[in-house]
């Protein structure tokens, strides 16, 4: 994100450029896209499983209660969808297919930073839980974020070196000096506060000579941004002698950087610098370029959009970015999160992006096996009010129902034309979409994910539609899924319920016993090392992942037909790759359970839910492999009893007994409010 280099060379003369700050008792400002990034690759997670996002909601929390104790008021700003003009596809390109690299070193025990696929909603669902205030943006966020800091004079906290160029009035915190562990006391009283520094643009234009600060968005754009990449950039770069100042051990790191801005600190302001600049390229080209570096430019000038209306009001406009002739309940959704930002693209560019995870870079990407699922979504997006302007669609009509999709293919990217469904009439009409009885909604929901309601009567609300995408996965995983991946996947499903228990503020929640055990033993899976990652487990797992995003996509386009599931503690990977690898040698899933009898209750209604899709040849692979080590098996843990799940009686799993059956009621409050089904 941001201008290359800038970061490490404003870090690299901290003491020059920064200030340092006790940051308490104020508003603040989180670039939230920035957060999650930086709390997920700094917390020292395993990113090779496909996420523990057990893990990351723990730090997630804990970041916040820093923040609350030093009485510091977070307000989160996300990005929303791609610009409509799509001035930055070719960065999202350049970033798609690096992070294919980086995933690419992950699979094969390397170094690499790749977001697990869900990060970005069990970070949402924190945050609605702890009740921070939080918008997505309907396009990229940093300006919007400028002008909200600036209306209520309060920092900025962010990791893109953009906020070194944008004219905020309490400064620019970056993350990496954002010591939020390291909570101190004021002295002599109890007030705490977080050290961090400050970024100083005085400072920066000072050290160059009290360089006019109008130039640094002119300096950002000549550097290198996510906005501009011209050819001819370089070309103006290679013909003019940059002076780099004073000799730096760290010169050669930060040329360009030092280069530019030492040069342009000769000039009075900007049209005098862009002159300069134009008189050094082909008399042809000057005028397009200029237009496209004053565009450039512009992106540093503050948002005209009122994010502090949506604060107040729960609504806002962006006149900068797009305003959209949509239903409002979409545009409401999409400000709330409700909505992501896979929708918003889909509806303004018809282009979508379809991320990497840590996969088997050999296998076609797990993203096809949810291709049905998003064709079900593009279907009834296609008849969404048709948006002037829009270069991605042109000003045909009708528009034919295709959808572009950047994917994976090898260890490249390609993009796809995909087809969407045609829907019936009563579902075509978007703006009318909620107004559909609760049954149309949850019958195509049910039927897009093939299985039937009463598959899922006896699972408990929370899990059905986890277990109903499960459901989908077995049927239609092009890596085959076996028994135990099956089994490691439902057990890992238990860990939410059972913390909920063991966390409980009721008085008549239990302690200790059977839960706690269980809990501590499953813990143990987790934490113990793998001898290494199993490409074709990693990619079954993706595969799965898939189809819940896109189920869980599905399902908030339809306003929740089912209740939407915490995803927070719903997949941990290193956990289910754990259970894979025991589950593939010695233990069997009652060996693991017997300690737990509510929780083998549970695991029961979840296996027979999937095993009633499932193909027959997931219950015979194990038992045709796996002779002689049935006969070394004890009593009590035979693989046949495996293959079945637990054979308990599950009498008394809705007589209010069962200590489980309060936990799966709950909802994310109003982000994610749904009806009890019909």
């Amino acid at each position: 994100m941001g201008i290359r280099g800038l970061m490490s060379f404003v870090e690299d003369h901290s003491n020059e450029f920064f200030t340092d700050l006790k940051l308490r008792d104020t508003k603040i400002i989180i670039d939230g896209y920035a957060l999650f990034h930086r709390l997920c690759f700094s917390s020292n997670l395993e990113l090779r499983y496909g996420g523990d996002y057990d893990s990351f909601t723990d730090v997630v929390q804990k970041f916040f209660e820093s923040l609350f104790a030093c009485k510091i008021c977070p307000y989160v700003v996300l990005d929303g969808g791609c610009d409509i003009s799509d001035k930055k596809l070719n960065t999202l390109k350049d970033r798609a297919r690096e992070k294919i690299q980086m995933a690419h070193s992950l699979s094969a025990g390397g170094a690499g930073y790749v977001c697990p696929l869900l990060i970005r909603e069990v970070f949402i669902q924190v945050l609605v839980k702890l009740q921070v205030c939080f918008v997505q943006c309907f396009s990229e966020a940093d300006r919007d974020i400028m002008a909200l800091a600036n209306h209520w004079n309060c920092p900025v906290l962010s990791s893109d070196s953009d906020f070194c160029i944008f004219d905020l009035k309490s400064g620019f915190c970056p993350l990496s000096s954002f010591q939020w562990r390291n909570v101190n006391t004021v002295k002599g009283t109890r007030d705490c506060y977080i050290p961090a520094k400050c970024f100083s643009r005085d400072a920066l234009c000072c050290h160059f000579g009290n360089m006019n600060k109008a130039l640094l968005p002119l300096f950002a754009v000549l550097c290198g941004n996510d906005h501009i990449n011209l050819p001819v950039v370089e070309t103006f770069l290679s013909k003019v002698r940059l002076p780099l100042g004073a000799p730096s051990p760290k010169g050669r790191r930060h040329h360009r950087v030092l280069g530019l801005l030492n040069w342009l600190s000769r000039f009075a302001d900007p049209t005098e610098a862009l002159d300069s600049v134009l008189k050094h390229l082909p008399q042809k080209s000057r005028g397009t370029v200029k237009e496209l570096l004053c565009g450039s430019m512009e992106e540093y000038l503050q948002s005209q959009g009122r994010l502090q209306d949506f604060f107040q009001r729960g609504a806002y406009a962006c006149p900068d970015t797009w305003n959209p002739d949509l239903p409002p309940w979409v545009l409401a959704a999409l400000a709330r999160g409700q909505l992501s930002p896979f929708i918003s693209d889909a509806l303004v560019l018809r282009r979508t992006i379809l991320h990497t995870q840590v996969e088997n870079m050999q296998r076609p990407n797990a993203h096809r096996i949810s291709l049905p699922i998003r064709q079900v979504i593009y279907g009834l997006l296609v008849n969404a009010p048709p948006q002037p302007g829009n270069v991605a669609w042109g000003a045909l009509p009708p528009r034919p129902p295709a959808y572009s999709e950047v994917e994976r293919i090898n260890k490249n990217i390609k993009t796809s034309i995909v087809h969407a469904v045609e829907l019936p009439r009563d579902h075509s009409d978007l703006s009318s979409l909620t107004e559909l009885s609760l049954a149309r909604r949850q019958t195509l929901l049910l039927e897009t994910l093939q299985v039937k309601q009463s598959t899922l009567d006896p699972v408990p609300a929370a899990l059905k539609l986890p277990v109903a995408v499960s459901c989908y996965w077995l049927q239609h995983a092009e890596a085959t899924a076996e028994l135990h991946h099956l089994q490691a996947l439902l057990l890992g499903m238990l860990m939410g319920p059972l913390h909920a228990m063991m966390h409980s503020p009721s008085e008549a929640a239990p302690r200790g016993g059977g839960i706690e055990m269980l809990y501590k033993e499953l813990q143990s899976v987790k934490a113990q090392p793998g001898p290494g990652l199993d490409l074709d487990t990693a990619h079954v797992f993706c595969q799965w992942q898939c189809c819940l995003q896109m189920g869980l996509y599905l399902n908030q386009l339809l306003s929740t037909p089912l209740p939407e599931p915490d995803l927070t503690r719903l997949y941990s990977g290193s956990l289910v790759h754990g259970l894979c690898r025991r589950l593939r040698t010695s233990a069997s899933v009652e060996s693991l359970l017997h300690m737990c009898p509510e929780a083998q209750q549970l695991y029961e209604h979840l296996f027979n839910a999937t095993r009633s899709c499932a193909p027959a040849e997931l219950f015979l692979a194990k038992g045709k492999s796996s002779s002689k080590k049935r006969k070394q098996k004890k009593p009590g843990t035979s693989w046949s009893e495996n293959r079945v799940g637990t054979t308990l009686n599950t009498r008394g799993w809705h007589e209010g007994s069962n200590r489980f059956e309060l936990l799966m009621v709950g909802t994310l409050e109003e982000h994610t409010e749904a009806p009890e089904l019909e």
